[in-house]
């Protein structure tokens, strides 16, 4: 008799056994990333991005693991018409884009036995990064170094800012770099993918931030980058916290209006402490006219904005374009200004002096390639530029700011710090004879802290360490 015929109980089994363990193996290798996004109106939601033809199971405290729900599917997004680079290509997103809300009440999840970074129940520690990508851009003949890891040290900077576990992590925007083949004969980027579809997102932000996905949940902040005739499409199908939709795509210019503007929202981090998040991707940097759609739109939003910011005494209002900043210089010791025109046209018709609503103590930027931390002595909101986390540096950061130097209009700084080197900051959250006040440290590449400022009632004070 044949052993089959003995124990076929044991061998069907055995056989389910190999194809669950199997198909496990198989499951685990197909799935790309696995993080948790912020979302409007206090929502979590854990994003899996998966080259399987489905989508993986995630499993609540432990519990039998559900399926997730298709985001976006995998698909081939042709050149757009409005392209910038002349040799843009189809965007081939061979992942699928998965999703699930975080239940109320949950502690814990996991997708394919891969852990979820859980939303903390109290926010102390907020890591922030901005302008990360390793720019390839043929129209402005700029190509960074993208495989020397001191040139673009993106994957650098999220290693060590893993390691101070913080609870949420910001990213102010411009995720996507890589619009623009490597040129012929240029080792330092040779060989690196490009284009608008995964392969280029992959290795421009989630294969070097990977350890920083798993530390902590993450806010993200659209940048001019991320606007629809760049890279939007994978905006939306990746880090969006809003819907994914059929018009909320950046698929089709037809429906850029929608694509293009997302309403604020707001994100608590504290008792009597919020995030505005403002999505300012589009905006001009000359001053628009107030007949310009664009200027009517962020105008409406604006007002959202004001309505948004009565919610808390105090408001951080986040956006990637600064307002109250200088710009990069060749000569350290010369001042230029380096505000948004276009949005200091919108915010000027609505607060003509400090251009932000009265509860919004504090701006924080990407977009500028420095960090800058600047206090004011007129009714102006801190002004922070943390743009310095990857992206080819454009120049140095003046050395000053006189008092006789004019960021906007009679905006009077009383306080600077700046830094050209590449590195990320921290806000930490602290408690002052019962007031809050926030502790911002600016990182190097390393993890080591140079700058430290202490943010309160509106005002900064920093010094070097």
């Amino acid at each position: 008799m044949h052993f089959k015929n003995l124990f076929p109980g044991l061998l069907s089994a055995l056989t389910l056994c190999h194809l669950a363990f199997g198909g496990a193996n198989l499951a685990a290798a197909e799935l790309q990333s696995v993080f948790t996004v912020q979302a409007p109106e206090g929502r979590w939601t854990v994003r899996a991005l998966t080259s399987a033809k489905q989508c993986p199971a995630i499993a609540w405290d432990q519990q039998n693991p559900v399926p997730m729900q298709v985001r976006a599917p995998q698909t081939v997004v042709p050149v757009r018409s409005d392209v910038v680079q002349s040799d843009s290509k189809p965007s081939v997103f061979d992942v699928m884009s998965c999703e699930s809300v975080w239940p109320e009440g949950a502690k814990s999840a996991s997708v394919d036995g891969q852990v979820v970074p859980a939303p903390a129940k109290s926010i102390q520690r907020i890591l922030i990064i901005a302008d990360t990508g390793c720019r390839l851009k043929a129209s402005e003949n700029a190509f960074q170094d993208c495989n020397d890891a001191d040139k673009w040290p993106f994957a650098k900077v999220a290693k060590s800012a893993a390691q101070l576990k913080p609870d949420l992590v910001v990213h102010i925007g411009d995720i996507h770099y890589r619009e623009s083949p490597c040129p012929e004969g240029r080792a330092g980027c040779a060989g690196v993918t490009w284009g608008y579809g995964w392969d280029a997102w992959r290795d421009d932000f989630f294969k070097p931030a990977k350890p920083l996905l798993a530390a902590a949940p993450w806010l993200f902040v659209r940048g001019n980058h991320e606007s629809c005739f760049r890279a939007g499409q994978g905006w939306f199908r990746f880090v969006d916290g809003l819907p994914w939709t059929s018009t909320r795509n950046c698929n089709d210019p037809a429906h850029d209006a929608q694509g293009d503007f997302s309403d604020p929202y707001v994100v608590s981090i504290s008792k009597t402490s919020q995030f505005i998040v403002f999505d300012s991707s589009k905006s001009s940097g000359k001053a628009y006219s107030p007949e310009d759609p664009a200027f009517l739109k962020y105008q409406s939003q604006m007002k959202m904005a004001a309505q948004l910011a009565a919610g808390k005494a105090e408001s951080f209002f986040i956006n990637h374009h600064p307002l109250l900043a200088a710009a990069p210089v060749s000569d350290p010791n010369r001042f230029r200004a380096g505000g948004s025109g276009g949005l200091q046209s919108v915010f000027g018709s609505l607060e003509p002096q400090r251009l932000f609503p009265a509860n919004v103590s504090v701006a924080m930027h990407g977009h500028v390639h420095l960090f800058e931390a600047i206090s004011f002595k007129t009714d102006h909101p801190v002004s922070l530029v943390m743009g310095n986390s990857g992206s080819l540096n454009e120049g140095f950061a003046p050395s000053a700011i006189k008092p006789t130097d004019r960021i906007y209009k009679d905006a009077v700084v009383d306080n600077y710090a700046a830094r050209s080197e590449y590195g990320f900051a921290t806000m930490d959250r602290v408690e002052e004879n019962g007031q809050e006040a926030w502790l911002l440290t600016e990182f190097s590449t390393e993890g080591v802290p140079v700058i430290r400022c202490k943010i309160s009632a509106g005002k900064s004070r920093c010094n070097s360490l």
